[in-house]
């Protein structure tokens, strides 16, 4: 009996960018097409940040805890993209028939969930810009940006750290089958309470937020707060250049973790050639 095979697919930059492009393409025209998910997209979040907007005033909270509030709001659309439109991506595409041929295409799977992040990702701006500008014209957040530059660098290093933990979850729902749905469910709430997108991590105690510090978002928003908001660096759990520091690492380890798992899984398509069927 012959021994199985390895498969390795050509690199080449041109396919790569033209994967991309290809990937996020639908996704772009596919939100202009349908402009009532813009109003829904927008308009929910911004009642579930209200809510808590009037509970912090009805207790005496902060402002600053208000402005916490509508940033969080607005972030929670990046990590809804992470969580449905990206890492149980490669379920749904199992379940439609699609994964057999992104199997056998010869670009790169990394090349796919990148497009398709990216894609998603110009309506998710889209929808948490409108709710940072309505919730700080409704609310009268106050705002004191430290740096432009090392604010836009702490938002890009949290998206590159955040995508690359969809990327690495994409191939773990999928081996999940079925689970995958579960998981996603399960996973949602639990990221909320832990990334603090209403409250400060801080609040959480040092070894529980340290330990919430693996999700890109807990170190992202509580590094971009203590640099937009006058009291920021009081509520702050660590200092910026540390959680810089830790977005760093996650960015590389979730990026490095999301190649082996994206090569495992193609390695296993290969040799087994059942891991597109959905009964497994």
């Amino acid at each position: 009996m012959k021994e199985p095979v390895e498969v390795s697919r050509p690199y080449s930059a041109k396919l790569f960018l033209q994967t991309v492009i290809a990937r996020a393409y639908p996704r772009v025209i596919g939100a202009q097409r349908e402009r009532s998910w813009m109003f829904f997209d927008v308009f929910l979040p911004f009642l579930s940040v209200s809510a808590y907007v009037f509970v912090y005033r009805a207790i005496g909270a902060p402002e600053t805890y208000i402005g916490f509030v509508v940033m969080g709001g607005a972030m929670i659309a990046f990590w809804m993209n992470i969580l449905w439109g990206m890492s149980s991506q490669l379920y749904w595409e199992k379940e439609q028939g699609n994964l057999a041929l992104y199997i056998m295409a010869p670009n790169s799977m990394m090349a796919i969930l990148l497009g398709m992040a990216l894609g998603g990702m110009v309506a998710t701006t889209l929808r948490a810009l409108v709710i940072i500008l309505v919730g700080s014209l409704a609310f009268n957040v106050q705002f004191a940006l430290v740096s432009f530059w090392a604010l836009l660098g702490t938002f890009l290093l949290t998206m590159v750290a955040l995508y690359g933990m969809g990327m690495m979850f994409s191939s773990i729902f999928l081996m999940l089958n079925r689970e995958a749905w579960h998981l996603a469910n399960l996973a949602q709430e639990p990221i909320f309470l832990f990334s603090g997108f209403y409250f400060p991590i801080k609040s959480l105690g040092f070894w529980i937020a340290a330990g919430a510090s693996i999700i890109p978002l807990s170190v992202g928003m509580d590094a971009m707060r203590q640099l937009v908001f006058p009291d920021g660096p009081t509520f702050g759990f660590l200092d910026v250049r540390i959680e810089l520091a830790i977005l760093v690492i996650l960015s590389i380890g979730f990026i490095l973790g999301a190649r082996y798992l994206l090569a495992a899984m193609e390695r296993l398509a290969i040799r087994e050639g059942r891991l597109t069927e959905s009964r497994r």
